[in-house]
């Protein structure tokens, strides 16, 4: 028999590595001595520890390992943890493999341009939320301006408070210069009456958006979408719906340097 050093040594595996395989039932050691409480394990037990860390490298948890070394675990349960292994193993290469695309294309921006970008994007899930809309095409991008005094006008006339989300949609697939399909939506916690021209309904989310802040004049916003739309082609994603401008800090002037805005395109993976 070893003594725990030495099948530390002989196996390669640290001594409290040992220890914790014990504690758990992973791997006991063929005797303890009552006095000394010293473990001693024996050579036949290396096959076991080997399994242990061939678990091990694949990536599964001590009480998994636990569940495989188990004799009553059938051949079917196997190839199904197995399995179930091999898709988070693949998830996570994907992951990944979309990381290192970010990065090389964050290189390839500072390379072409010699200095840190301005702005930043990130994917994010959108959630769900009940809003009141009027959607109107209007003769520019501004314009959209009325729509919210409307929609804040009839919601004063019902006796409802406006919630903070506060976005309009731009429906049309391209920039247009005139005859923009625009609609106006603001956040409400309860149904209300609706009428020929406001519409309450929820408003979808979306399981993937890319989004950019804008912090400034509107009239300098588009700079903010040109390096968005750039970010979304050049990391591989295509845009799948209509953007959202969410005004997170703004007002009825064109020009103040105090404003926040959100843009957000839903994208997919190419």
């Amino acid at each position: 028999m070893l003594k725990i050093g030495d099948f530390s040594k002989l196996s390669q595996v640290s001594i409290k590595a040992l220890r914790l395989y014990d504690q758990m039932g992973l791997l006991k050691p063929t005797q303890v001595d009552n006095s000394t409480a010293y473990r001693y394990y024996s050579a036949s037990q290396l096959p076991r520890l080997n399994r242990i860390l061939a678990f091990k490298d694949l990536g599964f948890s001590l009480e998994q390992i636990l569940q495989l070394l188990d004799d009553k675990i059938s051949p079917i349960q196997m190839r199904g943890m197995l399995r179930l292994k091999q898709a988070e193993l693949q998830q996570h290469i994907q992951g990944e493999t979309a990381r290192l695309a970010r990065v090389e294309a964050r290189l390839k921006q500072i390379e072409q341009e010699d200095n840190m970008p301005d702005y930043e994007v990130v994917l994010k899930t959108i959630q769900p939320i009940t809003v009141a809309s009027v959607r109107e095409t209007l003769p520019n991008y501004p314009a959209v301006g009325r729509l919210f005094n409307e929609l804040y006008d009839y919601l004063h006339r019902q006796g409802v408070k406006p919630g903070n989300y506060c976005t309009a949609i731009w429906h049309d697939a391209e920039y247009r210069e005139s005859d923009v399909d625009a609609e106006a939506v603001v956040s409400v916690d309860k149904l209300l009456p609706e009428c020929d021209r406001i519409k309450v309904y929820e408003l979808p989310g979306c399981d993937r958006a890319a989004c950019g802040v804008h912090q400034g004049s509107y009239n300098t916003i588009t700079r903010s979408y040109n390096y968005l739309l750039n970010w979304v082609e050049n990391n591989g994603y295509r845009i799948v719906g209509p953007n959202r401008e969410v005004y997170i800090q703004g007002g009825q002037e064109q020009d103040n340097e105090s404003y926040v805005t959100e843009i957000q395109f839903p994208v997919e993976k190419v």
